[in-house]
C-alpha cells in the first residue's frame, strides 16, 4: 500500500524468487539445464502469479480481505473446475457433474452469508 501495487506485487514476487532459488539450491534435485524442455504454458504459472498477487491485493483495498480473498478463490476453482473438465495442461480429465456447480454456488451462497450486516 506505500510503495504501489505493481511495486509491491514486485517485492513479493522477487522475495518468492529469492526463497525459490535457495530451496532449489539447498534441495533441489532436478537440472535447470533443461528448462528449454519444460512445456512453455506452464511457463504462464509466473504471469497467473502476479496477476492473482495483484488482484488480491487491489480486491482487499477495494473490498477488504475476506471478501476479497473469497471472491479470488471462487474465481481459482471455477478455473481449476474448467482445467480439470477439459484436461487442460496436461492434466487427466475428471468428469464434470452436478456436484462441481452445486458447490461452486454453494460458496458464492456463503460470501452472500457472510457479508450480510448483521
Amino acid at each position: 500500500d506505500k510503495i504501489g501495487l505493481f511495486e509491491t506485487t514486485t517485492v513479493v514476487h522477487a522475495v518468492g524468487f529469492g526463497v525459490a532459488l535457495i530451496t532449489m539450491l539447498i534441495w533441489g534435485n532436478g537440472s535447470l539445464k533443461r528448462v528449454s524442455e519444460v512445456n512453455k504454458l506452464y511457463l504462464l504459472g509466473g504471469a497467473f502469479g502476479v496477476i492473482i498477487v495483484y488482484s488480491v491485493m487491489r480486491g482487499m483495498s477495494l473490498l477488504g480481505t475476506a471478501y476479497s480473498i473469497e471472491i479470488q478463490l471462487v474465481a481459482q476453482l471455477i478455473v481449476a473446475t474448467i482445467i480439470d473438465t477439459f484436461g487442460l495442461f496436461g492434466v487427466p480429465q475428471i468428469k464434470f457433474d452436478v456436484t462441481k456447480p452445486l458447490g461452486i454456488l454453494l460458496m458464492i451462497a456463503g460470501i452472500i452469508v457472510f457479508k450480510l450486516k448483521g
